[in-house]
């Protein structure tokens, strides 16, 4: 299903003397519940026009690989791994490893392409931990992506390394208040 918004145009020169550059963003917490504050974030970014880009590398959608993305409006794509369960687990066999490496791939495709202004890559610090996805190669992905780009990168137990080039830093903790 796609709903369709209609943006105007600003019609502003594309040759601008400067572009702001973009930002590395994290949010985490010690659960994995808070991915709805990224989500809306996101759709009101889209809702202004940029192009978004969401990748849930964990999660599990019938249909729902990179080849076939959902649509949230005109501007916010929105894919997961084509596998019918979720990822919990780094004993994974062969054909989810190979699903998670297609999107892997297709993102690191998408974002060298400049085909988006923001892209939210949601549990990547699992698919981290858990080895399925190099730490290195996603670091040369935030060092050579277009200057421009805005990246969220979403999940418990963010590496590091990636805490240290981040621009900002989201920590997500429950409050057990009466």
């Amino acid at each position: 299903m796609v709903a369709q918004l209609q943006t105007p145009s600003l019609n502003v020169p594309s040759d601008l003397p400067y572009t702001l550059p973009g930002l590395v963003q994290v949010f985490t917490s010690g659960q994995r519940n808070f991915f709805t504050d990224v989500m809306a974030q996101a759709l009101r970014i889209a809702g202004q026009g940029t192009p978004v880009l969401i990748v849930q590398f964990l999660k599990g959608g019938i249909n729902q690989g990179y080849k076939q993305p959902m649509q949230l409006g005109q501007n916010l794509n929105w894919v997961r791994c084509d596998l019918p369960v979720c990822i919990n687990t780094p004993d994974i066999d062969e054909s989810q490893k190979k699903s998670l490496l297609d999107l892997w791939h297709y993102t690191q495709r998408v974002v060298y392409e400049g085909k988006y202004e923001l892209v939210v890559l949601d549990e990547l610090s699992l698919a981290i931990n858990f080895g399925l996805i190099s730490e290195n190669e996603v670091l040369d992905l935030l060092e050579k992506r277009p200057h421009n780009l805005d990246v969220i990168l979403t999940g418990p137990n963010i590496p590091e390394v990636i805490l240290k080039i981040a621009d900002q830093i989201t920590e997500i903790r429950r409050s057990h208040r009466p």
